[in-house]
């Protein structure tokens, strides 16, 4: 509920005001009033970093408090008094848009990084459009056109490390920064810009994250650290419980998705109109994009051959928990629309569901919107691959089981630089420099096996160091599925010039041409094998004795997103409780289009990794609010799957050797988990022919749809 705050603590001035000795010890207190009138933000910066003069949403902060101990901290926290003057809220984004809505924010217009969409509209702080064709024209040459709107829910990554900050300054005014953040790189640039500080005087220690899936990229409580680092002259530490986690983190954006599409009669898709509303929440400050919005609308022509669209997606403040990303932000809530409303057409046509999409499907060549191409397109092969391991058009088991297709694809996300270091000890001892952090994903166990697979050795054999803020000047950080694809292929570059200073060494003491010197199992012979091996560690010696240091370092740049994408296509097959209306989900199959697979047990990780959250996502996760306030706030009301949960999982992996990263590997970060609610909602269409338009996919939504659809008496 919006509000205008009053606090008051006992003894604040007093005792806490300026950093000194109370009653619980060593601490202070800190509010808006006591800090500039600045906002912070990844691209918008709409968020202050305690609220002043106005609260957005439920679980803003208001006051923080810093003491010697947890308890102290909590028994100051209980002295603190706060009078709210409740104000207008709008929690639906229809009506924050509609005429008379109440303003989440009346100065959106003056702040930093705002960019003015096509056209102000209550509480719209961005509008992107794509189109291609003449949309007008697409309809009049429909024979059917239909139009079908969808919802999903608020969920957040679940991820087992809340967030988490540890912030010191020296005598100096240094800082150094300790916090779960998956781009060290992009905080301290946030950091220097937004609180006026110098990047000379900012240190990001780069740690391990306990988990990201896109949550672990914004400055959190970072800035409120710094404060009272400031104030207290001591570090401080902040760790978020659960309970905040749910109540002011940075969740997936709760969506409106219309489709309006112009058919042929023999299943040709001729026009589409798509409206994408993401709920934002109260601030658009944790969206990182130039203009922050989502680009999973770009997906509301799916997989298809569309010849004439329009798409049109907006971004919403409400007064709800802000909303930031999330595995693939946006599509796993257009996809799951798009693929939803196909099923939905080829009803309408008596058609197959599999032979309207294999009808429809994107060819090489075919642009994307926004203009961006496709090439070594593979939705067909990868679609025939998991419909195979089904046994799509089989003769179902008993009645009550059903299965549904879903298809998509990504891109590698984003552009940006990459860097990486190789280097080898007089002793022959590899390491690899980096300044990615790992999020659980085995970042740095990959670019090792990037370097040895070069230097034909070990991965045990390579060992990773992780620098930080100051071992390069910029990084890439981990999200869009691109590490991979930039540090891994700085790491590929590394390893091969250093090879070729190895190769340099070995061909002067093979009295050979170094284009004549192969290196295989860590050791160095002529082409032919007529003289005898020297081994890794005998020309790392010679090398280094010859030239010193032996260091490579390299830059990658991705200037531009490659044509060449990753598709998935995921088949469900569930069984639905006509009379209770009970789902549950007996088997996903899940065929990936992937390149050359550096890691198996990695890569298959990040697959059924995907696929479960995407089971989440369909059938139990919601952030539930009730007039603003999340109620769901453990991990037992918001409930996640459990082992138990899980159904069969198998997967199809359809290899063709031409991708973006090393070795012509390809993303798989994120494609597992955008197709499959809509696979599950197709399914249960297909089981009992009843559709449910909202997720999650519960037992009584299910219910009341079948209780609907029965003749009535």
């Amino acid at each position: 509920m919006p509000a205008q705050p009053a606090l008051a603590c006992e003894d604040r001035a007093g005792e806490y005001g300026e950093g000194k000795k109370g009653k619980w010890g060593f601490g202070c207190v800190l509010t808006g009033a006591d800090l500039p009138p600045f906002r912070v933000g990844l691209s918008l910066q709409d968020i202050p970093v305690l609220a002043q003069g106005k609260v957005r949403f439920v679980g803003e902060k208001v006051a923080a408090v810093a003491t010697e101990d947890l308890d102290a901290a909590e028994e100051a926290l209980s002295l603190i008094e706060v009078d709210y003057e409740e104000l207008p809220a709008v929690f639906d984004p229809r009506k924050a848009i509609g005429p008379g809505a109440p303003l989440v924010h009346e100065e959106l217009p003056s702040y930093k990084g705002f960019h003015r969409p096509p056209e102000m509209i209550p509480n719209v702080f961005a509008i992107q459009n794509w189109s291609a064709g003449d949309l007008s024209s697409g309809f009049e040459e429909a024979d059917i056109v239909l139009e079908h709107t969808f919802c999903t829910q608020m969920t957040h990554q679940a991820y087992l490390e809340p967030h988490a900050a540890v912030v010191t300054l020296d005598g100096s005014d240094r800082i150094g920064v300790w916090a779960s953040c998956k781009a060290p790189f992009r905080l301290k640039d946030q950091l220097a810009k937004q609180l006026n500080l110098s990047k000379d005087h900012i240190r990001v220690h780069i740690v391990a994250v306990g988990g990201d899936f896109g949550g672990k990229g914004s400055l959190m409580d970072i800035p409120i650290c710094y404060q009272l680092a400031k104030a207290t002259r001591r570090p401080v530490k902040m760790v978020m419980t659960y309970a905040e986690e749910l109540t002011a983190g940075d969740p997936r954006h709760p969506s409106l998705v219309r489709l309006k599409s112009g058919v042929k009669k023999d299943g040709t898709l001729v026009a589409r109109e798509a409206e994408v509303i993401f709920n934002s929440g109260a601030y658009a400050a944790f969206k990182p994009g130039e203009i922050p919005n989502l680009g999973g609308a770009t997906h509301a022509t799916g997989v298809y051959r569309i010849p004439n669209y329009a798409i049109r997606s907006y971004g919403v403040y409400t007064n709800s928990v802000p909303c930031g990303y999330y595995r693939a932000p946006g599509q796993p809530q257009v996809v799951f629309a798009v693929e939803s409303h196909t099923d939905l057409i080829a009803k309408e046509l008596g058609m197959d569901p599999l032979g309207l999409r294999l009808k429809n499907l994107l060819r090489d060549g075919d642009k994307l919107p926004g203009g961006r191409g496709v090439e070594k397109v593979r939705c067909r092969e990868t679609l025939a691959a998991a419909v195979k391991k089904i046994g799509w058009g089989k003769t179902k088991a008993a009645q009550g089981i059903g299965r549904g297709i879903g298809v998509s694809f990504r891109h590698v996300g984003g552009s940006g630089e990459a860097n990486a270091e190789v280097s080898v000890s007089p002793d022959g001892q590899v390491t690899i420099l980096t300044a990615v952090p790992d999020t659980g994903t085995g970042t740095h166990t990959l670019l090792r096996q990037i370097a040895a697979e070069v230097l034909t050795i070990r991965p045990g054999d390579v060992w990773a160091k992780i620098g930080d803020t100051e071992t390069f000047e910029n990084d890439a950080a981990p999200g869009g599925s691109k590490i991979t694809s930039m540090s891994g292929q700085a790491v590929l570059e590394a390893a091969k010039e250093m090879r070729e200073r190895l190769r340099s060494t070995a061909a002067s003491l093979l009295g050979c041409n170094a284009s004549d010197v192969k290196l295989e199992k860590g050791r160095f012979l002529t082409a032919g094998g007529a003289k005898k091996a020297l081994s890794f560690v005998e020309i790392a010696r010679r090398a280094a004795e010859e030239n010193g240091d032996l260091r490579v370092r390299k830059t990658f740049q991705m200037k531009s997103r490659s044509p060449v994408a990753a598709f998935v296509a995921q088949i469900a097959e569930v069984e639905v409780d006509r009379e209770t209306g009970f789902l549950r989900v007996k088997r996903i199959v899940t065929a990936h289009d992937v390149g050359t697979v550096i890691n198996p047990l990695t890569h298959q990780g990040q697959i059924e990794g995907g696929v479960i959250q995407g089971l989440g996502y369909a059938t139990m996760e919601e952030v539930v609010t009730e007039g603003g306030k999340v109620v769901t706030v453990n991990l037992g009301d918001y409930r996640i799957p459990c082992i138990q949960d899980l159904p069969s999982l198998q997967t199809v992996l359809v290899e063709d050797p031409v991708g973006p990263g090393p070795f012509a590997a390809k993303q798989i970060g994120e494609n597992g988990i955008v197709a499959t609610a809509a696979a599950i909602a197709n399914a249960l269409d297909d089981a009992v022919g009843v559709r449910v338009s909202d997720l999650p996919l519960t037992a009584e939504k299910i219910y009341f749809a079948l209780e609907s659809s029965r003749p009535t008496a």
